[in-house]
């Protein structure tokens, strides 16, 4: 069973989380009223999800995370839209905008417990060198090798030390940054868009404000990378 923390200093807020982390099968989450409380916790405590708010008193979410030496997965609850953006430099895993429904609730949970269970299979990247110009990298995850074609994947998002590839049929966790799969990743066909996302230019359909819209994935495009982002997509 997962063990999640809850900062939030509404208590309504915490009792929502709670109610539908127990709906989700989940019991005995951790709450804190304040984040100070809550820091001294983390230090000898290491729980495998964070719902964290940020806006409070004393320090904000924010500024809370960016103290955290080791933060766990984390996901941001707020009340104000324009946090994103700063939530997935930090590399949040999801962004919940209140009030949160239970839909987009269990879909952020998903997420998280899809990023722990690939998390622990170990896989790593090895680069293809046997072709000039290869359409696919293999993945090892224990004994076995699975090839990834190039084309099945949509983007790259980084998470700290690890990036998720998320293809047509799921995905692959791998330990290594955002910044290291450019330098495996073909350029002519992926485009760095955000500090911690990379997109298939071919898969980039629809763009609306800052973001690229992906199925149910809302990509943001960083400050410093629309500029080329628009240069490519003409």
């Amino acid at each position: 069973m997962l063990q999640c923390v809850i900062i939030d200093d509404e208590p309504l807020a915490r009792e929502i989380l709670e109610e539908y982390l127990f709906q989700s099968g989940i019991t005995g989450a951790t709450q804190f009223s304040n984040a100070p409380d809550a820091h001294a916790y983390l230090q000898m405590h290491e729980p495998d999800v964070l719902f964290l708010d940020i806006e409070m008193p004393e320090i904000n979410g924010i500024d809370f995370l960016k103290s955290l030496p080791q933060p766990p997965v984390t996901v941001f609850t707020t009340a104000y839209r324009d946090y994103a953006f700063e939530g997935y430099e930090l590399g949040v895993i999801d962004f919940l905008l209140k009030p949160i429904s239970f839909p987009r609730f269990q879909h952020a949970l998903e997420k998280v417990r899809d990023f722990l269970q690939l998390k622990e299979q170990n896989t790593n990247l090895e680069q293809n060198l046997s072709e000039e110009k290869p359409d696919f990298i293999f993945v090892k995850s224990g004994v076995q090798r699975v090839r990834l074609a190039f084309d099945d994947i949509s983007h790259i998002q980084g998470l700290k030390d690890y990036a998720i590839i998320h293809t047509g049929t799921g995905k692959v966790v791998i330990k290594g940054s955002v910044k290291a799969m450019l330098d495996i990743f073909p350029p002519a066909r992926f485009l760095r868009v955000h500090k911690s996302f990379i997109v298939a230019i071919d898969k980039i359909r629809r763009i609306e404000r800052n973001r690229i819209i992906w199925g149910s994935y809302q990509i943001p495009i960083g400050r410093n990378y629309k500029e080329e982002v628009m240069r490519v997509v003409g």
